[in-house]
């Protein structure tokens, strides 16, 4: 069975979601504030969470860097009440894997957690798929046993889904990749998600690799398509 987390203040929304998901099969851990939710990550396994942004004390904003700055990949749904477009991307740019905006059907919410584990368990099979990889005429290497990629010798600091993008990308070079094909191969296919959530991650990689040699930028954008990884010769 597994266990998901949900964070939230309001006492009757963590009602619905648990009865919910335990409806659903799901084993349920609730918490009414970002530390509490921080602790019971700490001791607890879990396979995903939902995370409400608008907590006390630590928002759900904290609790999204706190957990990735423990290096922890676990799936993130982050729920908002906020209509503001930026509330979502921010929490993409934290980590979320996913975003779902009150109110929200229990149904939709479901199908969303279910999907976003299904695009785990599908970027997990595509990392051991990878074998380390030395590109030719770059300056690469990708070494999925680590989840580690070296640009011109120095190791970037990459997130889960940083990782699985950037090493796919790495991995076909040239290949012309279009948001909808990166997604259905490195968040599995869902109807739900987003496609500027590969903006999103194109661009953090786009820093990350300016950081080291800005003249050395192998992600290209194909205009009304979508990316793609040349080699420098």
């Amino acid at each position: 069975m597994q266990r998901i987390l949900a964070v939230d203040d309001e006492p009757n929304i963590l009602e619905v979601i648990a009865q919910r998901l335990e409806r659903d099969g799901f084993e349920v851990r609730t918490a009414q504030d970002g530390e509490t939710g921080l602790q019971l990550l700490q001791s607890e396994e879990f396979a995903g969470a939902l995370i409400d942004i608008g907590l006390p004390g630590i928002d759900g904003f904290g609790v999204l860097r706190e957990l990735r700055a423990r290096g922890l990949a676990l799936p993130v749904i982050i729920l908002t009440a906020r209509g503001d477009e930026i509330d979502r991307v921010v929490g993409l740019e934290l980590g979320a894997d996913d975003y779902i905006v009150k109110p929200f059907s229990p149904r939709e919410l479901v199908a969303r957690l279910r999907a976003l584990l299904r695009r785990t368990a599908e970027a997990t099979a595509l990392r051991a798929q990878l074998g380390q990889t030395q590109l030719p005429h770059s300056s690469f290497v990708v070494d999925p046993s680590r989840r580690q990629i070296s640009f011109h010798g120095i190791e970037l600091d990459l997130r889960p889904r940083e990782f699985e993008l950037l090493a796919l990308l790495a991995a076909h070079p040239d290949q012309v990749w279009s948001r909808e094909a990166l997604l259905r191969r490195v968040w599995g296919s869902d109807e739900h998600i987003d496609e500027r959530t590969v903006d999103v991650h194109v661009r953090r990689l786009r820093a990350k690799l300016m950081a080291i040699d800005p003249a050395d930028q192998p992600i290209q954008t194909e205009w009304g398509v979508g990316y793609r990884f040349v080699t420098r010769r």
